[in-house]
């Protein structure tokens, strides 16, 4: 185990207090049971199956999660989706993936699960530690949709990863920029999730919910009194019952109908 700051420890402790490990091989828990010690963790859980991860995670209420990518009763790409789209407290841990097999498509398969983090075996104790640091360090901005649910895919932080996310463009030049870009975001979400609301009609009425928050404020932020009155629409009709896709209808596609007056065409959400 290599040196680690006092301050760099001090700073990962939110994160690394409690950590949940999923994987059926013992000595690749162990390894990293060892190294997240180092690194300050005082409450460890071990499960080598998906499912009992998830009672685990109830239980633990973890800040951080690892987990193989595959075993025997554990996908880990599912293990992903499912917490993510969960009622649980730590739905949105930072989930870091280890495997072997560390190809274009599980990069792209971690990726698109929630997963915030890949790490490749063998590793070593740096290799882990960058990654414990990325995830707590350099936060993400939460997509919550019907068809994605986890961090923003498009700041991916894996040092594995070396698609669009790496590219200087895809960072915003500007405040202005920023709020115009999670304000498209937001509202193609908002879009898909009228769209898809019949297919998981759970998810995205909390999809519709956590966008609300967004643009509201945006709204607050960029001093859009428009949006935010057209917003406060969308928190009554929110606020009047559980949302069916006919309720919802109106105050999202006033919303819609705002964005695409201005200029802004809506694309899919990703």
């Amino acid at each position: 185990m290599f040196a680690v700051d006092r301050r760099l420890l001090t700073r990962l402790e939110p994160v690394v207090r409690r950590v949940l490990i999923v994987d059926p091989n013992a000595h690749a828990a162990r390894l990293i049971t060892d190294i997240m010690k180092g690194l300050g963790t005082r409450e460890i859980m071990v499960e080598a199956d998906q499912h009992a991860a998830l009672k685990a995670a109830a239980r633990l209420d973890p800040g951080l999660i690892f987990t193989e990518s595959t075993g025997q009763d554990l996908d880990g790409e599912a293990f992903a989706r499912a917490l993510r789209r969960s009622d649980l407290v730590c739905r949105r841990a930072p989930i870091i993936m280890v495997t072997a097999e560390a190809t274009a498509s599980s990069i792209k398969g971690a990726r698109d699960a929630g997963v915030h983090e890949f790490l490749r075996k063998p590793f070593t104790s740096a290799d882990l530690t960058k990654r414990v640091e990325n995830v707590a360090l350099k936060p993400r901005n939460w997509v919550e949709g019907v068809m994605y649910v986890g961090p923003d895919r498009r700041r991916f932080n894996s040092g594995e990863y070396s698609g669009p996310s790496k590219r200087k463009s895809d960072k915003p030049s500007d405040a202005a920029m920023a709020l115009a870009e999670a304000k498209d975001q937001a509202m193609r979400i908002l879009a898909a999730a009228l769209d898809q609301f019949d297919a998981d009609p759970a998810q995205a009425a909390r999809a519709v919910k956590e966008q609300a928050v967004q643009l509201k404020a945006i709204g607050i932020k960029a001093a859009d009194s428009r949006l935010v009155v057209a917003v406060g629409a969308l928190e009554v009709t929110l606020a009047g019952g559980p949302p069916s896709k006919a309720t919802l209808s109106a105050p999202i596609g006033g919303l819609l109908a705002m964005h695409q007056a201005a200029g802004a065409p809506l694309r899919k959400a990703g």
